[in-house]
């Protein structure tokens, strides 16, 4: 009674997201799957999912909730209940798939021709997101236009913490030669 599911945003390799509401506010939630190739790469996106957990950034996706409980119906390893960061990727935006989402009409931003200002913005919405989780010691490592949402304040909203790490957690990343990653 908590959650309602409105409709599935989108699938990848570790599992399902829907846009819902979570005691009445709009949500994204993921649900970790544990019919995947790897099972153990399935828990591992899971677990890696929450290094943002404690974080409050603008230009991050908050995590609301998370729960190794399965809700009735879904097979899964976890589910994580997430600020909804938009309808629209930048991924959409610079490429420009005309995919809108039914409630949102043209004005959703996608196909849309990029001017230099929107450019800017958008750069330093995400630069002050990798700032923020660089200073929080996490790299992302799986940075790209389809995990940056853009919400419908105009906001791009880095997501999909699946792969990314704390850098205490991998000391190989700690040596000089091999700091890296986004």
């Amino acid at each position: 009674e908590k959650v309602r599911l409105q409709r599935r945003l989108g699938a990848g390799g570790f599992g399902c997201v829907y846009k819902a509401t979570y005691h009445g506010v709009p949500v994204a939630i993921k649900q970790v799957s544990k019919r995947t190739k790897n099972r153990l790469a399935s828990r591992r996106s899971f677990w890696a999912e929450l290094n943002v957990a404690r974080l409050r950034h603008a230009n991050i996706v908050r995590v609301v909730a998370a729960s190794t409980r399965a809700p009735a119906g879904f097979d899964s390893l976890g589910t994580i209940v997430m600020e909804f960061g938009g309808d629209v990727t930048l991924h959409q935006v610079i490429y420009g798939a005309t995919g809108c989402p039914e409630d949102h009409g043209p004005a959703c931003g996608a196909g849309a021709q990029l001017g230099l200002e929107t450019c800017l913005k958008y750069s330093l919405d995400v630069v002050s997101g990798l700032l923020f989780l660089h200073s929080q010691n996490i790299v992302h490592l799986d940075l790209k236009p389809a995990n940056i949402l853009i919400s419908e304040q105009d906001v791009c909203k880095i997501g999909d913490f699946g792969c990314s790490a704390r850098l205490e957690d991998v000391p190989c990343l700690r040596t000089p030669h091999h700091l890296g990653g986004t």
